[in-house]
């Protein structure tokens, strides 16, 4: 048996009774922290709390190389991720491996950065559109710096359609973790290179920290990104569409938002 555990968003505390039974039941015990991580905790909290030993896997083991799921055939494996179990398709995929090798699944799942958004932003779920990822600008070949630009063109494509935009921040082992007001220089990059001037007046919510007793939420203008000073990592972003008067209210009363973007009765 392989099974699928998701460990919440901040520490080791976050993770569900079902899992920590699951973990304490288990032959072998593997996880990995490359797709999300938890920010509040370390390896050697992890192990004391289930009393055994965590492998920790590279993402080539996973992608790769994940020989060590054939243990799995006759023993009780369980595999830890950040957030929500299947919040990649990385573990999509692993799945579908096991699956096809005759390895029985089971999915325990975690709280997830996706639902928590919601509920700290007072954004409605199903006002959401296509999500997309920030990654650090790259040198090219040529040895140019280069921003990607799709993220702007989706959250351009959500708000055609009124549609709010959840923006994941890079995290990178040269750069370390994208922070929103970084995410917002690179979206105004964008902006000013073709010569748009939609972003810099628009409503932008920031995140930080979801999960722990520290967690951070402030919303203001696009434009003003010294305003997104949120702290440590793990932040996140999300770029409104059209507010409804309750989602407009929540920022204001929430996020600190300007009160310029509340509709008159």
């Amino acid at each position: 048996m392989l099974t699928f555990i998701g460990l919440g968003l901040f520490d080791e505390n976050d993770i569900s009774l079902k899992g920590l039974d699951a973990v304490s039941a288990a032959d072998l015990v593997y996880a990995e922290f490359y797709t999300s991580r938890l920010m509040g905790t370390t390896i050697e909290k992890l192990e004391a709390l289930y009393k055994k030993p965590v492998h920790i896997l590279l993402r080539e083991d996973v992608e790769q190389n994940p020989d060590w799921m054939m243990a799995a055939k006759d023993k009780n494996v369980v595999f830890l991720t950040g957030g929500d179990t299947m919040a990649s398709t990385t573990h999509v995929d692993l799945r579908i491996r096991a699956h096809d090798l005759g390895i029985e699944t089971k999915l325990i799942h975690g709280a997830s950065i996706i639902s928590a958004v919601y509920g700290l932003s007072g954004l409605q779920n199903y006002r959401f559109g296509k999500s997309v990822s920030i990654p650090f600008p790259y040198i090219s070949a040529r040895g140019n710096r280069v921003v990607t630009e799709t993220p702007y063109d989706t959250i351009q494509k959500n708000k055609e359609n009124g549609l709010h935009t959840l923006v994941f921040l890079d995290i990178n082992p040269d750069h370390g973790y994208m922070k929103v007001s970084e995410a917002l220089k690179l979206l105004m990059e964008v902006e000013h290179k073709r010569n748009e001037g939609v972003m810099e007046n628009q409503i932008a919510v920031g995140i930080a920290r979801a999960g722990s007793d520290d967690v951070c939420v402030k919303a203001d203008f696009a434009g003003n990104c010294g305003n997104f000073d949120l702290g440590g990592p793990l932040q996140i972003l999300v770029i409104p569409g059209e507010l409804h008067f309750l989602e407009a209210e929540a920022l204001v009363k929430l996020a600190g938002a300007p009160d310029c973007i509340l509709k008159e009765e």
